[in-house]
């Protein structure tokens, strides 16, 4: 994983996503350790996380290790990105998908 991004919690999730999203988009990858494309995604995530360091926050969340917030935002397949913007779900992008599809989504949060 790269440095950039980090793991949240359901503990954590208010505080790191929501109120961050005020000040800057937050997007979080919803993966699993035994979801092929959410692995297939994670370099792509890594890139774009890169790309697009101190204009928007890249996190992760294991759906098996914290069942609360994919149930709270109904995620009902993985991989899934959600954008999150001024405290709400500004795009949302389910599967493996490739890297120009994820920055259509941030430009147009960014925009």
């Amino acid at each position: 994983m790269a440095e950039q991004i980090v793991s949240v919690a359901d503990s954590d999730f208010d505080r790191e996503v929501i109120q961050a999203s005020r000040t800057q988009p937050v997007m979080v990858d919803f993966w699993a350790e035994w979801c092929r494309p959410c692995l297939m995604l994670a370099p792509t995530v890594e890139q774009i996380a890169r790309e697009y360091a101190g204009r928007v926050k890249v996190l992760k969340m294991n759906v098996d290790e914290n069942m609360n917030t994919p149930a709270r935002f109904n995620i009902r397949s993985i991989p899934t990105l959600l954008i999150f913007k001024d405290g709400k779900v500004a795009g949302q992008i389910v599967g493996a998908v490739p890297a120009e599809h994820i920055r259509r989504a941030l430009d147009g949060v960014l925009a």
